[in-house]
Formats: C-alpha cells, sequence, structure tokens
C-alpha cells in the first residue's frame, strides 16, 4: 500500500472568519503536518428549500443566524476566499481541497483547480454534481460512502466506470454521525470495500467521526491509504462539528501514529534481521544443538 495521507477537515469549524482559516491551515501544515486542509462549498438556496432555509436551526446553541440559512451564509466563504486558502495552502505546503454540495459549487471549485475535489456521503448520488465534475474536473475525486447501500455503492463506481474516471476516484469508508461510538465506526468495511473496488478505483480511504485517534491507526493498518478527520482549534467553540473533531496536538499524535503504523506494515527483509542478530549473540547462548 502507499504512505496514508492525512486530511485534516476545517469544514465549517473557521466559524466564518478568515483569520481564523488561516490559523488552521497553517496549525495543521507546520504543527501536525497533516497533507490536506480540506473546507467545504455550498450554494445554500441551491440546496435547501425556502421552508428549510427559513426554519430555525435545529440546535439554536450552535447557530450563527436567527435561521438556518443565515446560519449557513455566515459559515460560508467566497470563491474570491477560497482562492486566497488556497494561496495559503501553497505557502504553507499543504494541500488544499473542497468538499462541495452542490452543482454550483462543484463548478466553482473546480475553476479553482485543486488537485482532489470532495463529495461528502450526503452528495454522493448527486448525478448531476458527479456528471459535471467526471466532464470537466482532471483531478482525484474522493468520494465518502456514509449511510450508503451496497447497491448504490456499486451504482457510483459503475458511473465513474462508464465515464473512464474510475482510476481518479477514492472511495471512503464512513458512518455519518457526529459523534460515532466505537461499535458503529465498523473498521470492517475498509476490508470489505478493498476487496470489492481496490481494483478499480484509485485507492480506499477512511473517513471517521468517533472520539480519539486509537482507531485511525486501525484503519491504516486495514489498508486504508486517507485518512480524514474533523479539525478544530477547540473542540469546546459553537458549532455543530466541533466535539467531533481532534484539536492540534490530536491531529499530530494522529499523523505520527498512521505514520508508525504505515512503517511497521512489512514482512521481515530476513530470517534474522540485524538488529536482532546482535541480541541473537548475546542472548541465545545456551540452546540445545538441533540435529
Amino acid at each position: 500500500m502507499n504512505q496514508p495521507k492525512i486530511i485534516a477537515e476545517i469544514g465549517c469549524n473557521h466559524k466564518g472568519d478568515m483569520e481564523i482559516a488561516h490559523e488552521l491551515i497553517k496549525t495543521a501544515a507546520v504543527f501536525c503536518k497533516a497533507h490536506v486542509a480540506k473546507f467545504q462549498k455550498r450554494n445554500n438556496k441551491e440546496l435547501l428549500s425556502a421552508e428549510e432555509y427559513n426554519a430555525p436551526h435545529p440546535n439554536p446553541a450552535n447557530s450563527y443566524g436567527n435561521t438556518y440559512g443565515e446560519h449557513r451564509e455566515f459559515l460560508e466563504f467566497t470563491v474570491e476566499q477560497h482562492q486566497q486558502l488556497k494561496k495559503w495552502c501553497d505557502e504553507y505546503g499543504i494541500e488544499y481541497s473542497t468538499s462541495v454540495w452542490d452543482v454550483t459549487s462543484a463548478k466553482e471549485i473546480t475553476a479553482i483547480n485543486p488537485k482532489l475535489i470532495k463529495i461528502p456521503s450526503a452528495c454522493n448520488l448527486n448525478k448531476p454534481m458527479l456528471q459535471y465534475l467526471c466532464n470537466n474536473y482532471q483531478g482525484e475525486i474522493h468520494l465518502s460512502f456514509g449511510m450508503t447501500t451496497q447497491e448504490e455503492e456499486e451504482r457510483i463506481v459503475s458511473f465513474f466506470e462508464d465515464h473512464k474516471r474510475a482510476k481518479d476516484v477514492v472511495l471512503y469508508s464512513c458512518t455519518s454521525g457526529y459523534p460515532v461510538p466505537f461499535e458503529d465506526v465498523s473498521l470492517l468495511e475498509i476490508t470489505r470495500l478493498r476487496k470489492q473496488f481496490s481494483n478499480r478505483v484509485k485507492a480506499i480511504g477512511f473517513s471517521g467521526h468517533h472520539l480519539g485517534i486509537a482507531v485511525d491507526a486501525a484503519a491504516v493498518a486495514l489498508g486504508a491509504e486517507w485518512i480524514e478527520r474533523h479539525f478544530t482549534l477547540d473542540r469546546t467553540w459553537k458549532g455543530t462539528d466541533h466535539a467531533a473533531s481532534l484539536e492540534p496536538d490530536g491531529m499530530r499524535k494522529l499523523v505520527r501514529d498512521c505514520q508508525a503504523v504505515y512503517k511497521a506494515l512489512t514482512y521481515k527483509s530476513n530470517e534474522i534481521l540485524d538488529i536482532e542478530d546482535v541480541q541473537r549473540k548475546k542472548l541465545k547462548r545456551n540452546q540445545i544443538k538441533w540435529q
């Protein structure tokens, strides 16, 4: 397998503030050593009905507006701001990426031309959006399989195969919950996805919404080549995703542990390694002579 890459999913954890977004990028790159800083792009009036847009936020304590629509607009960056985010990512040596939630957002982010664009679980059956990306975007298309049936999974992969784009696709095992209890993480889905799709797509990854970092290292051991986790500067901040996010030290340790597991996933290059040979000569002195 390839060395795993870690995505620090900033999403909307910037609280609508470009300076916080800048600090998140810098921290993810310099302190945590993550490989990708990922945001979100939505056209809220395209995504939401008028009734949904004008309804109160379902959890008012997390809302940044008087209605759900106002809340979502407050957290939304413009295309020009996303261009600035990409520049900051370039400055700090970390890849910029964004999850796109609708066709308009797919068009806007395609114009910025990041190396990878993410399709969230909620949008993986949005055929017009997938079609647009297949036809107009040449980079990697990453797609999560949260809240998706196996029949739908096959339909999605076949769609990309029909459009000659499957080898640009990275599929993520995912359970859509915030946070997800360990018994629902279902890590062995990585094994199933690898068995079913690894020869058909570019790679298999894992997108987690659980607590802690032990599960992610196990995902690497099962063959996940991309690990995606929500990232924040402070888990107590107002917002839906902060509680299921990693703070900087947690993300740093996750990157460290995933790289350590990757290095350890080998067979012995010799029956007795050099490091063992010293100990063998020192400790195996009184063994029975085998005939």
